[in-house]
């Protein structure tokens, strides 16, 4: 029964924008977009209980790094898009051997993670390969090969392959000797190391994978706006976007991600509709934000699983 709901989805997500508006169908790749970057999250920090708030350290790395070789080098921006992800993935071990050699868990670590992610965005408003606080715009040449289409339908498409790469990671750490390692070290690490887990090279790891996913996002994003500018790539926003959907869907399972992207998009998407329907909301800004905190409250008092608990789905353990 189960297979054949997931196969049901499957199909209802792959005609769905053959058979709704291009607004929609943007809703709809916007979604999974979401889902694949707050995966990238989930990875680290509900897998393996390594919370972060400079994700946006990794998306920003990819965004920079895949639009550099494509403007400034010249490269074909698919060849770009796994240099992005190496690049993200070397961020990312760096970052943890740098706070995990230093003894940071905890909170201590997720502070530290918002530093780096702080210190990257100063570097890039001020190196000139990077263009400063300007950004960097890449030049609009609808072909495939250029990574940019005529018809946006494939940006949904290739959204959508993004999130089911980033569900088969998920629910390949349910089910391999690293995800059960992973679990270990979030439940306790001392206990982990006790049994003869290598915590430090485990951890490390975990973060090179996420960030080299949370970089193929950041990649993604610059070629779908054709600009990248570094408030937006390594703002805070980007990493707590992250954080709220894993934790509204359920950190540490396998859908939660995209559960919780899906709740927040509608939200966000309602509560603009209701701004141009109701002028008077127009002046609560952003109305969506004070619908995310109440959901919050209601996860934190109510669903500490987050919604993929209503159905069922339980955290990795």
């Amino acid at each position: 029964m189960r297979h054949l709901a997931l196969a049901a989805a499957l199909l209802a997500a792959v005609v769905y924008p053959l058979l709704v508006p291009n607004y929609l169908a943007t809703v709809g790749m916007l979604m999974f977009f979401t889902a694949f970057i707050g995966q990238s999250w989930n990875i680290s920090g509900g897998f393996a209980g390594q919370t972060s708030f400079g994700h946006a350290a990794f998306f920003g790395v990819g965004a920079y790094t895949s639009t550099i070789l494509q403007v400034t080098y010249g490269w074909n921006p698919w060849l770009a898009w796994p240099a992005a992800m190496a690049m993200g993935g070397l961020v990312g071990a760096g970052i943890a051997v740098l706070s995990f050699r230093a003894g940071l868990r905890g909170s201590y670590f997720a502070l530290i993670t918002l530093a780096f992610a702080e210190v990257f965005r100063i570097a890039a408003n001020s190196a000139s390969i990077t263009r400063g606080g300007l950004g960097m715009l890449i030049k609009a040449d609808q072909r495939p090969i250029n990574f940019q289409f005529k018809d946006q339908i494939w940006i949904y498409y290739l959204a959508f392959a993004l999130c089911l790469v980033s569900l088969l990671i998920a629910w390949w750490l349910t089910r391999s000797r690293f995800g059960a390692r992973l679990v270990a070290i979030r439940e306790n690490e001392d206990a982990a190391r006790a049994l003869g887990i290598d915590v430090f090279t485990e951890k490390v790891k975990v973060l090179a994978l996420s960030g080299a996913m949370c970089a193929a996002g950041g990649t993604f994003y610059a070629q779908k706006y054709l600009y990248i500018d570094p408030n937006i790539a390594f703002g805070i926003d980007k990493s707590v976007e992250m954080l709220l959907v894993t934790m509204v869907g359920g950190a540490g399972t396998i859908f939660g991600p995209l559960i919780g992207s899906i709740a927040l998009t509608t939200i966000n998407e309602l509560t603009r509709a209701a701004a141009s329907v109701f002028p008077a909301l127009k002046n609560v800004q952003p109305l969506s934000l004070i619908v995310y905190g109440a959901m919050l409250v209601l996860i934190v008092a109510r669903l500490p699983d987050g919604f993929a608990s209503l159905l069922g789905r339980r955290r990795h353990a």
